[in-house]
């Protein structure tokens, strides 16, 4: 049980084992919802909509971390953040991931280095976005896989190993790899390495 305030179910198998996360609303959930998480481990394409009402019926009881307020931005000039979290949070993660979402501020300057394309805060809870992706000339699927690989931040943390921090573990780098246009996006960002330094 969890007090995370993104993700509000997920789950590993491991062989004939399982690892199960829930938020700590479900200490209250009745039979039905259970049972449904239960039917949802052995089916991840099953619909759950037990479980999304009773989400969104206990959303009140979710812990927002205090932090200072962040305007959030988005909608950019070509591509809409909140329908690309919609559209991949009801495809790959059951509509569970509740982090906001927004492009990062424009900044300008000299250095030539190379940029970061998205980032996961968990003390905030918020994903954001490089606005250099804001552009035409940047496929959609391209700006979509970003936006997953942060969603997996939020919905799988950072584990240790050795007592050190693993950001990309290998159960991380096998679930990025489920992303649909995966092998798409990363040979359209190797042939464009040169558009992510500035």
């Amino acid at each position: 049980m969890t007090d995370n305030s993104s993700t509000m179910l997920s789950f590993r198998k491991s062989g004939t084992k399982v690892s199960l996360r829930l938020h700590k609303i479900f200490f209250h959930a009745d039979h039905e919802v259970l049972h449904e998480v239960a039917l949802f481990i052995m089916d991840k394409k099953k619909k759950t909509p037990l479980i999304r009402n009773f989400i969104s019926q206990n959303k009140c009881k979710i812990k927002e971390p205090s932090v200072r307020k962040v305007n959030l931005v988005s909608n950019g000039t070509y591509y809409d953040l909140k329908k690309i979290f919609n559209s991949l949070n009801k495809q790959y993660f059951n509509e569970t991931i509740n982090t906001s979402i927004t492009w990062g501020r424009r900044r300008k300057s000299t250095e030539v280095r190379k940029v970061t394309l998205g980032s996961y805060n968990r003390d905030n809870n918020m994903i954001r976005i490089n606005p250099l992706l804001d552009k035409i000339s940047v496929p959609l699927f391209f700006v979509e896989f970003i936006v997953y690989h942060e969603m997996l931040h939020a919905d799988m943390g950072i584990g240790e190993k050795a007592g050190r921090r693993v950001i990309h573990s290998p159960e991380f780098r096998k679930r990025e790899k489920l992303f649909k246009y995966y092998h798409k996006a990363m040979a359209w960002e190797e042939k464009n390495m040169n558009f992510f330094y500035i």
